[in-house]
This record gives C-alpha cells, sequence and structure tokens, in this order.
C-alpha cells in the first residue's frame, strides 16, 4: 500500500467498544430488490456480500418498521418476526466477508407511494405536501406516533435477533423522522411540535426507544447511529442553524456515530450559518469530538478519499462509488489505486453483481452516475 493512504486504513473504535478494521463504510442505497412480502432476495445478499469485503461496516438500505412507512418498491421490510428469517440471511451475507453489518430503519411518512401502504393512506406530522406532490397526507395522531417509536424499537430487536451489529436510524432524506424536525412538514400545537426544540421531540423519544430496546436485548455491544440532512430548500424548512441546534443535543444523545447525507463533501451551508464554511466543517466543530461524523458525498478516487478524510471527519461513507468497483478498497491496499474505476462501465452488470432493478433504475438514470449519460 502507498504510504500516503495509511489514514483511510487506521482502525476505529466505537464509543461503545465495536472495532472498525478501517475509516471505509458503504453508505445506504436503496437497491429496489426486494421481494413483494419485503423479504430480501438473493440477488440483494449477493450484491451486499460482493462489497463486504473491505469496508470496515456496511449500513443497509432502509427496511421499514411499519407497512405504513414503505417508501419504494421492492424495498425490504422489519416490521414483522416474519421478517428475522430474511434479515438473518442478509446480516450474515455481510458479517461473512469480515465488515460489521449495519441495518438501516426508517418510516416514509408523506414521501411513501399511496400504492405500497395499507389503503393508500399516507401519514405525516402534519397535512403538509411535500413540494412538487399532489399527495396530502394525513396527520398522525398521538397515539400513532407513540406507536412508530414503539415500532423502530421493535424492529431494533429484530436486527439483535438476526444477527446485525448495529442499526442506522434514518432521520434524513425528507423522510418521517426529518418531517418531525422539519418546520416545513410539521405544524403541530401538541407535544411533538412547535418551536425548535419541540420538534426535535419524536426524533429523541425514537433514539431513546432504540438505546432502551438496545440495553434490553443485545447481549454484546451493539452500534446505534443516526443519519441527517443538513438543509432543506424548502421555506419554511430546515436551515443549517437549526440542524447545528439538532446536532449539538444528537451528540449528547450517548449515539455511536452520527451521519451526515450529502451529495457532496465539499458542499457548503446554504443559510442560517457561515456560508464559507463546508458544511461538514461547520458540523465538525459544533459536534467537537463527542460522537464519531461520517463524511460522505460523490467521493471516488482514493485521493478524493484521501483529502476528505484529512479534513478530522473519523469515517468516510461511499455509496455509488462501491457500486462501480467493488474492490475499490482492496486496489488501495494493494497499492493498485491507479486501477480503481471511477466511472461505471455499463457492461458490466454480472461482475458488479448488481441486481436488475437497481441497474435498470441506474443506467435510467442520467448524471446519477459518473460514466451514464
Amino acid at each position: 500500500m502507498n504510504e500516503k493512504y495509511k489514514d483511510l486504513f487506521q482502525s476505529y473504535t466505537l464509543p461503545n467498544g465495536i472495532e472498525l478494521e478501517n475509516r471505509v463504510i458503504m453508505a445506504p442505497m436503496t437497491n429496489f430488490s426486494s421481494n413483494p412480502d419485503g423479504t430480501v432476495t438473493d440477488e440483494e445478499v449477493n450484491y451486499y456480500a460482493r462489497r463486504s469485503g473491505g469496508v470496515g461496516m456496511v449500513i443497509t438500505a432502509c427496511a421499514y418498521v411499519t407497512p405504513d412507512g414503505k417508501g419504494f418498491q421492492g424495498e425490504f421490510g422489519s416490521d414483522s418476526d416474519d421478517m428475522i428469517p430474511s434479515l438473518k440471511q442478509l446480516a450474515t451475507g455481510i458479517k461473512n466477508q469480515g465488515a460489521k453489518a449495519v441495518l438501516q430503519i426508517f418510516h416514509g411518512g408523506r414521501m411513501c407511494p399511496p400504492e405500497l401502504v395499507p389503503n393508500g393512506e399516507i401519514v405525516s406530522a402534519s397535512n403538509v405536501p411535500a413540494e412538487n406532490s399532489n399527495t396530502t397526507p394525513r396527520a398522525l395522531s398521538e397515539s400513532e406516533v407513540e406507536h412508530i417509536i414503539e415500532a423502530f424499537g421493535d424492529s431494533t430487536r429484530r436486527a439483535i435477533e438476526a444477527g446485525f451489529d448495529g442499526v442506522e436510524i434514518h432521520g434524513a432524506n425528507g423522510y418521517l423522522l426529518q418531517q418531525f424536525f422539519s418546520p416545513h412538514s410539521n405544524r403541530r400545537d401538541d407535544r411533538f411540535g412547535g418551536d425548535l426544540k419541540k420538534r426535535m421531540t419524536f426524533p429523541l423519544a425514537v433514539i431513546e426507544k432504540v438505546k432502551s430496546v438496545v440495553e434490553q436485548y443485545a447481549t454484546n455491544p451493539f452500534i446505534v447511529g443516526y443519519r441527517f440532512s443538513p438543509e432543506e430548500p424548502e421555506t419554511p424548512g430546515i436551515t443549517m442553524g437549526d440542524t447545528l441546534e439538532f446536532v449539538d443535543t444528537l451528540s449528547e444523545q450517548g449515539l455511536d456515530y452520527l451521519h451526515v447525507s450529502l451529495m457532496d463533501f465539499w458542499s457548503k451551508a446554504r443559510r442560517d450559518a457561515d456560508t464559507t464554511k463546508t458544511r461538514i466543517e461547520l458540523l465538525q466543530r459544533t459536534i467537537d469530538n463527542r460522537v464519531p461524523l461520517i463524511g460522505v458525498g460523490s467521493i471516488y478516487s482514493a485521493d478524493d478519499a484521501l483529502k476528505a478524510i484529512q479534513t478530522g471527519v473519523p469515517l468516510l461513507a461511499l455509496g455509488r462509488e462501491l457500486i462501480i468497483d467493488p474492490d475499490w478498497v482492496q486496489k488501495i491496499k494493494e497499492g493498485r489505486e491507479m486501477e480503481i474505476n471511477t466511472t461505471l462501465d455499463t457492461t458490466k452488470q454480472e461482475q458488479l453483481v448488481v441486481p436488475s432493478p437497481l441497474w435498470q433504475a441506474i443506467v435510467h438514470s442520467p448524471g446519477w452516475f459518473p460514466g451514464v449519460n
């Protein structure tokens, strides 16, 4: 290995004592490839296994915690005990290759397609449609909110029973937890809505429930992470200033990591913060080493990753690049970083072990992946 990349391959110990072999993580990406009943397919297991041999940790695509939280066609579920054998198959496929396996759990809220949820009824914090959507969600009652909090706990227990090393609570990308934090989607006047602090109530309750389930059921250290999006374009919407306050609170929750959702690692704050600074820089300053931050966003080459890790961010997630080149980590380790592919070869679906539904989504979405026009 070229010595200059050694920082990418230092081991890292999470707050709960679990050691990751290196600083590189597979980012969660929806793959549209599960069975209609929410169980994982062999194609999915093979896809994850193919990418689990070099990274320190794999975070799966999101699993819905209740039937009315299913956000994607071909998404797998964690909403009933019937799903445990399926989840176990996925956890085993990842762990057999040497990576830690983390199940991302979520509820899609107002972003769920009506045809995927019972009775076509979309729910959210308030009856405010997403921008560019014609579907108005129904506001959840307090008791329904409590039920969803419990469902996150139940999904965590299932992840433990299935052999996962942890869960990531998905509070990013406009889904239900973010909908409760956002002033755009949360217009409630009960204890789950109101000012900035009150809009944190639901995500903090989910974290508390997940942690209590881990304490009750996990016999070994178990990772609990939280993913968030730093800003929303809507007005009113989440600003960078809002997120820095939220992250300050999240840093005190005893989590094992925070995971920012970004398309570009180097993107700068849009509003309500120092817009000359990158979001990563502002987040790191606020977190102040209280909890590890996972950085992410358009990192393709070994030098991209080196530049990112040199900012001081302790962990780095790769998404699209690990689809383009599943041997990314191994190539750097073996001194073959010049052989890394950074554009997708659209003739190599089989060699890259990418399920057909995901492959079709990629090749029919120009600009999403380098090399797909």
